[in-house]
């Protein structure tokens, strides 16, 4: 059942592919835009590489989150998919999953570019890839929860902001300082073991989260 509903929601998001693309180009004009603003010097560069790079994907992701249940709520058959006998929370997570491998997987796919425009080493890009390994699973979860509370308000986006980045902060803080430690050749458990816990916590709690509140917002 899983695999088939991510099949499925794989299939109508490549149709769509125009709305994938605008989030992977809005993450490199930003990752690019950095060095030619601040100058070539490659400290400075590797010092707020960090926080560039998880700022710019935490918005690239919030780019992509609005249509996660959005075309099904247009065309009804949110509705259809509340009324199935297979269990809601799992039917959110094959959605979810679905949308992480379009618009969490390209990221990490880009982190080598990413890691050679803001002048990180080899260590700082091993950093980086895990943690957008770890992470953006995290703001997908995170994001589908809002997405399931604004999905049936009219210029949700700004709300949907408002509901996600303050959940996200803990993820772009842990991720930016594993990604600083590794540049500097500490050891990164401790900020991944947090990571992976997270992850642990998002994959288990969030769609039931989520499906309460799709719910919610359907009644």
């Amino acid at each position: 059942m899983l695999v088939s509903i991510i099949r499925r929601e794989l299939k109508v998001a490549f149709r769509n592919s125009s709305e994938l693309i605008n989030p992977l180009w809005f993450f490199l004009i930003v990752i690019t835009l950095f060095p030619l603003g601040i100058g070539p010097e490659s400290a400075l560069l590797a010092r707020i590489a960090p926080g560039v790079v998880w700022v710019a994907a935490l918005l690239s992701s919030l780019l992509a989150l609005e249509r996660l249940f959005r075309d099904d709520f247009l065309d009804g058959s949110l509705e259809q998919l509340v009324l199935l006998p297979a269990p809601l929370p799992l039917t959110v997570l094959g959605k979810v999953i679905a949308h992480w491998l379009v618009t969490g997987v390209p990221l990490i796919i880009l982190s080598p570019l990413a890691s050679l425009l803001l002048s990180l080493s080899f260590a700082g890009w091993c950093g980086l890839a895990l943690t957008l390994l770890l992470g953006t699973p995290i703001l997908s979860f995170l994001g589908a929860i809002g997405v399931g509370l604004t999905v049936g308000l009219r210029r949700g986006g700004v709300l949907l902001s408002l509901l996600v980045l303050p959940l996200a902060v803990p993820v772009l803080i842990f991720s930016s300082a594993a990604i600083d430690a590794a540049s500097q050749g500490v050891s990164i458990g401790g900020y991944l073991a947090i990571l992976g816990a997270m992850l642990i916590a998002s994959i288990t709690l969030a769609p039931f989260a989520t499906a309460a509140a799709l719910r919610i917002s359907l009644q």
